[in-house]
């Protein structure tokens, strides 16, 4: 009898164990999920601020180079150093530093003739030298040296000249940027307060802030390839002339608000 009421009580003590178990397993874990007893009653407005100015470009970008071709590919890196050289000392005559002119690209590649073999009717490719071609750009704040320093570049003996163009300098670009961003962050805000007057509402304080990307507009190029005639600007100087660039910005801000 002592031992059937032990057995009972064991069985008891292990079910008790088990159910406070099963219990603990199935209680949520506090630190897994975030509990929102009831949702937001934020406030806010979404507002777009933009900021625009025109300014003068501070930079003058000329990209040019030498193409020479010859039967052997040393002869036509011998013929295309001696006229870049004499480009580059032009260039520097013009009054710009070495540090301000770069090797922009270097290519050197094959030239094959094709014919038509009159035996088979195939067509052949034949090797008939190489050709060597060297861009160099020009950067520099020297806006008035354009002129002269395509003509000297030119008269030297550069035979392509790909662009000509005006831009903002490294500089002015991030400086004039950030004076824009800011503008347009408080053209932002006085849109969102000349809309909530009417409500009754006022900003007290900011959600999110997104700045778009600064917009620059593409430079429009003084030439492009070799679309000018060679003898003529040798002969003449080449008028380039720089004009005013409208850059633009904008900043979307969400602001809180609240009843006055």
């Amino acid at each position: 009898m002592k031992t059937s009421t032990r057995l009972i009580t064991a069985m008891i003590a292990v079910l008790v164990v088990s159910v406070t178990v099963s219990a603990l397993s199935a209680a949520p874990n506090a630190d897994a999920q975030e509990v929102t007893p009831f949702p937001s009653r934020e406030k806010t407005i979404s507002v777009t601020g933009m900021a625009m100015a025109s300014v003068k470009p501070d930079q003058l970008n000329i990209s040019f180079g030498v193409e020479t071709q010859e039967k052997t590919a040393k002869e036509a890196l011998d013929s295309n150093s001696i006229a870049m050289n004499d480009a580059i000392s032009a260039i520097k005559n013009a009054g710009i530093p070495e540090s301000e002119i770069g090797t922009s690209s270097f290519n050197i590649y094959p030239v094959y003739d094709s014919y038509e073999d009159k035996l088979t009717g195939r067509w052949t490719q034949e090797l008939i030298g190489y050709r060597v071609s060297n861009i160099v750009t020009v950067e520099t704040g020297k806006l008035d040296s354009a002129a002269a320093i395509i003509d000297n570049a030119v008269n030297a003996g550069v035979n392509r000249v790909d662009s000509v163009y005006f831009s903002l300098s490294p500089a002015t670009n991030q400086k004039l940027k950030d004076d824009l961003l800011e503008k347009a962050v408080s053209n932002a805000k006085t849109r969102a307060e000349k809309a909530l007057a009417p409500l009754d509402h006022k900003i007290i304080g900011v959600k999110t802030v997104s700045l778009n990307e600064f917009a620059m507009p593409y430079p429009t190029p003084m030439y492009k390839g070799v679309a000018f005639d060679m003898m003529e600007s040798a002969r003449a100087p080449t008028p380039v002339f720089s004009s005013d660039q409208d850059v633009s910005t904008s900043a979307n801000v969400v602001f809180i608000i609240g009843s006055n």
